[in-house]
């Protein structure tokens, strides 16, 4: 059976529906791309998104909670972030 988005670690039909928006609606599409340009069209295009998404879009790639990987890459997440100026304010 074909993996569908919301059998990804820490994502569900709600996440599906939120990637469909960005034209993600397939699993090789997802890991496919890269999880901060993933984060920029979400954030340009669905209202709230945060950075709890980008831990959660990370933590799906990489199969780990979401809390896990904000508590072990916060830092480094938040400085590409920033780079990128998508710091959260």
């Amino acid at each position: 059976m074909t993996k569908r988005i919301r059998d990804l670690k820490g994502f569900g039909p709600k996440s599906e529906e939120i990637l469909a928006q960005v034209a993600i609606d397939n699993v090789d599409d997802f890991m496919a791309v890269d999880p901060f340009e993933l984060y920029k069209r979400l954030k340009q295009t669905v209202k709230g998104t945060g950075v709890n998404s980008l831990y959660a879009i990370i933590g799906a790639q990489e199969n780990r909670h979401r809390q896990t990987v904000a508590k072990e890459q916060k830092v480094a997440i938040l400085l590409r972030l920033e780079d990128m100026g998508l710091a959260p304010k």
